[in-house]
């Protein structure tokens, strides 16, 4: 009698999974595809330049540092020196190396901070593209009368069949055979 049941239960099961209708979309696609990723990179980019001066600024006044502690390293090295004199550029000496370990410290940290902004700003950028997609994947799904519509990185294996990414394309506004691909990466990190 229990396997009477459990066969029942598995026919049963299989017959309204077999009734869903199921799609897969490829989210890398329709992000690359989104009216929002070239400004979202080009932002990014800009951002990281913007960074990426600010640390250049810090290291060459860090350099300056350098060159005045130089300076004082070649006065000591001067015989006819005094000792009050030699004492404060000693002292000076010593003032210019904290400055310059201190300055070091600064662009390491200005470094990590902007890279944690940088991923900050991705991110943001990303859930707001993510969030409009899965508006538009909702929206097609209940047009189209789907009950689930999964990422195809999802799923290890998934029929071409199934695959709605065209559609929701068009719905975007993107004609699907000139559409960016999740491997076309020709222009990345340009």
């Amino acid at each position: 009698m229990k396997k009477l049941v459990l066969v029942a239960a598995i026919v049963s099961a299989a017959t309204a999974i077999a009734d869903l209708k199921i799609g897969t979309v490829d989210m890398i696609m329709l992000v690359r595809n989104h009216s929002s990723y070239e400004p979202n990179k080009k932002l990014l980019n800009e951002t990281e330049k913007d960074y990426a001066k600010k640390v250049d600024r810090m290291k060459s006044e860090l350099e300056d540092v350098q060159e005045e502690g130089k300076s004082l390293t070649e006065q000591l090295r001067n015989p006819m020196l005094a000792a009050s004199a030699k004492a404060k550029l000693e002292k000076d000496l010593l003032d210019v190396q904290n400055k310059f370990l201190a300055g070091q410290q600064s662009i390491r940290s200005e470094m990590a901070r902007s890279q944690q902004d940088l991923q900050a700003l991705e991110g943001r950028l990303l859930k707001a593209t993510t969030e409009d997609l899965h508006k538009r994947i909702d929206t097609f799904a209940e047009k189209e009368g789907y009950d689930l519509i999964i990422d195809v990185a999802a799923a290890p294996y998934s029929k071409k069949s199934l695959d709605v990414t065209p559609e929701i394309l068009k719905a975007m506004g993107v004609d699907p055979a000139t559409a960016k691909g999740p491997k076309d990466s020709s222009n990345e990190g340009k």
